[in-house]
């Protein structure tokens, strides 16, 4: 009889995972974002290329940044809201940086996501 209610509440437990998981996906917040010149994020350089923006699973305010074969930057953010005077398909907003120096994102506003966005903590 043990193992019975033992087996019951594994399968439950896996059932539950897997909801977890699905539930999860569904609140995707990434993007697919293209420079044509190095900008920076705090402690990194980003060289021109294509990068993946997204919000760590689980987590409002640690966003994740990769290419398709490495992990560029993890860090905490904070949400602020999308200046009015932003455009809405605008993604980002850069900073100020020295001639030779990459600008910094200062925030990443999510594509499809209206009035929030996430302030890169420098």
């Amino acid at each position: 009889m043990t193992n019975k209610w033992v087996s019951i509440a594994c399968v439950a437990a896996a059932l539950a995972l897997m909801l977890a998981g699905s539930a999860i996906a569904l609140g995707s917040h990434q993007n697919q974002l293209t420079f044509n010149r190095p900008v920076s994020l705090p402690g990194v350089v980003l060289p021109a290329g294509s990068y993946t923006f997204d919000m760590m699973s689980g987590t409002l305010d640690v966003a994740v940044v990769r290419n398709s074969t490495k992990v560029f930057y993890m860090g905490f953010t904070d949400t602020v809201q999308r200046p009015a005077s932003l455009s809405r398909t605008a993604a980002i907003t850069l900073g100020e940086a020295s001639a030779n120096e990459p600008p910094p994102i200062t925030a990443w506003y999510e594509i499809g996501r209206e009035g929030l966005g996430h302030a890169f903590r420098y």
